[in-house]
């Protein structure tokens, strides 16, 4: 496992840079966050070194002055957009951000519903927070957003929104995923400021894409295809060339509303304090990037699991075959195809051999280790049995669980639960080698390395089920698989 980031050097330099830009302000700053707050599994994955809860880490040393806002879109809750990372979707997201902070003794004020229209699954959404006795505000979807600048910075448009009660000078600003609605939520308050004589600022921390480093970099490529259903697009910004001739990478929706957030300053201030989307930032991540190479490869593999995730969300009817083509193209400009990720390879031959679904593990060292199913296995469930044997230095014939001890699971499962399938799905498999590990040498052995499958890839031949995703998120293994369901054998595009 190679590292291409220096995370100590960009957990001082990065909060250096957002308490100086808390300084330019007086009273009240609204401070996005943009990105996953607790855990930025994405930026670890691109950025080998970056550790998941380096912005809270930031956040704790101005946790007396800061309290937090919640942005989620009533799109997201309508649909139950999940996160990737997770697994879990953006309203649930939501209560365990609310826990987390509380945990960490960090001030939650409420919660904001972007986009807010009233539906059976956004009333019970509203209902939970009541019951957690979290504040709830709505704010609306806005005609001719964002170019009707005079229409939006007005009664009639910001105007329209509820106004946040917040208490403490720094208010972050965060939300389960992209496209919430923060720095809407952020431009809402500034106006309703405003109004209350109080002049608040503005600043942004977003980890991607990365500013100063070049627009077909896979770091920022790896971005447009993680936002793929957003149809965010990685660009040049503008203001910046122009007020100060120097090349810098914003996205669209950022260019895009800094005319806004100019006016809107303009009205607070007589002027703005920004030149450009670039100067909102305060984003230090590429100043810590100390391996380039390692950054590109892992940047690429992010992306070809993000195109397998977009070709199985189509079969799922979750996802569309625009997001499938935007990450196709993504994969041409950085040069790589669904083969360079080295675990589909051995799986689909080891398919193709079989004739049976199949899984490959790529390990730490470099090693691949498939699976296939069995009369008492099934193929994920073996192969991760495979790779335990493998990292405890285990001949691959022993056996670690004896097959009498798996008859009694497969007897459950079938005749007393219902399952069609009597072959052992990875947390059953797990269990049985635990069990075996109380008299069995061996499976004591294999069962200690699994700390050692944490960052290891997994491809496997047909779609995994919902107990092997979750088990393998919660082993930390980062998987992909065809889009193909096993019983009913079918294919979408490739």
């Amino acid at each position: 496992m190679r590292i291409g980031f220096d995370n100590e050097k960009y957990l001082k330099i990065q909060s250096e840079h957002i308490k100086e830009r808390i300084s330019h302000f007086e009273g009240k700053l609204y401070l996005e966050f943009g990105g996953k707050l607790f855990d930025d599994f994405h930026a670890s994955r691109v950025l080998p070194g970056f550790e998941p809860d380096s912005k809270l880490r930031m956040l704790l040393q101005l946790a007396d002055e800061a309290e937090v806002v919640i942005a989620i879109s009533a799109e997201d809750i309508e649909r139950n957009k999940k996160r990737f990372d997770l697994g879990i979707t953006y309203d649930e997201d939501v209560f365990r951000l609310i826990s987390n902070f509380r945990d960490y003794g960090l001030y939650v004020g409420s919660v904001v519903i972007t986009k807010f229209t009233p539906s059976p699954a956004v009333n019970q959404f509203k209902q939970r927070l009541g019951k957690k006795k979290v504040k709830v505000y709505k704010h609306y979807a806005i005609e001719g957003y964002p170019n009707n600048v005079p229409f939006i910075v007005s009664d009639d448009g910001y105007g329209k929104n509820e106004y946040i009660k917040t208490t403490k000078p720094l208010v972050i600003v965060t939300a389960p995923g992209p496209g919430s609605g923060k720095m809407a939520t952020c431009l809402s308050q500034l106006y309703h400021e405003n109004k209350r004589g109080i002049k608040a600022g503005y600043a942004k921390f977003e980890t991607f894409p990365v500013w100063n480093l070049p627009l077909k970099h896979p770091v920022n490529l790896a971005y447009e295809a993680a936002t793929a259903d957003l149809n965010d697009v990685n660009m040049i910004d503008p203001f910046h060339l122009e007020a100060y001739g120097e090349t810098t990478v914003n996205y669209n929706r950022d260019v895009e509303i800094f005319p806004v957030l100019n006016e809107m300053f303009t009205h607070i201030y007589g002027e703005s304090p920004y030149k450009s989307p670039t100067d909102m930032g305060v984003n230090m991540v590429g100043n810590c990037i100390t391996d380039d190479e390692v950054c590109r490869e892992a940047s690429k593999q992010e992306i070809i699991r993000r195109y397998y995730q977009s070709l199985n969300d189509v079969l799922n009817e979750t996802g569309t075959e625009e997001e499938v083509r935007k990450i196709e193209l993504l994969m041409k400009q950085a040069g790589i195809t669904p083969e360079d990720r080295r675990v589909v390879g051995p799986c689909l031959e080891r398919a193709r051999k079989d004739g049976m679904p199949a899984m490959a593990i790529e390990l730490s060292d470099g090693e691949v280790v498939t699976g296939g199913c069995s009369k008492l296995l099934g193929a994920s469930a073996a192969g991760l049995l495979n790779a335990l044997k493998v990292l405890a230095g285990i001949d691959h014939k022993t056996h670690v669980i004896a097959p009498s001890a798996i008859e009694p699971i497969q007897t459950l499962k079938t005749k007393y639960l219902g399952a069609e399938n009597p072959r052992l799905h990875t947390d059953e498999v797990l269990i049985a080698l635990s069990m075996s590990a109380a008299s069995n040498e061996d499976a004591r052995k294999a069962l200690e390395q699994l700390a050692s499958l944490r960052g290891c890839q997994v491809h496997t031949s047909v779609t995994l089920s919902p107990v092997d995703i979750r088990m393998f998120k919660r082993l930390g293994i980062q998987q992909t698989c065809e889009p193909i369901k096993e019983q009913k054998q079918r294919k979408i595009h490739r």
